[in-house]
């Protein structure tokens, strides 16, 4: 009856259970931000997951860092405008590489490029401007010295972003299983 598949259908989605009462997890859109590094692909694949669990759009930004901002003495007669566009232009290539026609039917996703001087401030920006419901971002997980020395997006995006940030380190433990389908198939031939 359609009273039994309305509740059905309510009990299979995420459910955050608290001492007082039980809360519904509801996410529209996930954001991944990448910098195209080995870091950020397990955040690429957490995304996605994310977005097909709870029926989000997928947005995959990347921000290109202003060459001014590195350019010394030495790059006098440099075209920075068309050195911009250029670098703008492969960030592109690389996102429609690593989001899939799959992923832009199934999850609506959406690719970003942006040029600003802190990549982590674009990201907290654009989640707040897009109503983004969580971010994940891959980390590095370097040593404290070079932490020290470098800092890192992830941790700053973590302490100004207007929404949870879940941050991912490569070849940790990994919760994302593939489908018990595909291992069986698999497993089977």
């Amino acid at each position: 009856d359609e009273v039994a598949a309305r509740q059905r259908a309510r009990l299979a989605r995420p459910v955050l259970n608290t001492r007082w009462k039980v809360n519904m997890i509801k996410m529209t859109n996930v954001l991944v931000g990448t910098d195209f590094s080995d870091a950020s692909e397990p955040a690429l694949v957490y995304g996605r997951e994310f977005a097909r669990t709870f029926g989000a759009t997928l947005h995959v930004l990347h921000v290109v860092e202003n060459p001014l901002l590195w350019a010394g003495p030495e790059a006098a007669g440099v075209d920075f405008a068309r050195l911009q566009a250029e670098l703008e232009a492969s960030a592109q290539n690389t996102l429609d590489r690593i989001v899939t026609a799959e992923d832009r039917e199934q999850l609506k996703a959406i690719t970003v490029v942006r040029t600003r001087t802190s990549p982590a401030f674009e990201i907290a920006s654009y989640a707040k401007a897009e109503g983004i419901d969580m971010i994940l971002i891959g980390t590095h997980g370097r040593g404290f010295v070079r932490h020290l020395l470098m800092g890192s997006v992830a941790e700053k995006v973590v302490r100004i972003a207007p929404c949870p940030v879940l941050t991912v380190r490569p070849h940790e433990h990994d919760f994302i299983q593939p489908d018990a389908l595909e291992t069986f198939g698999a497993v089977k031939h």
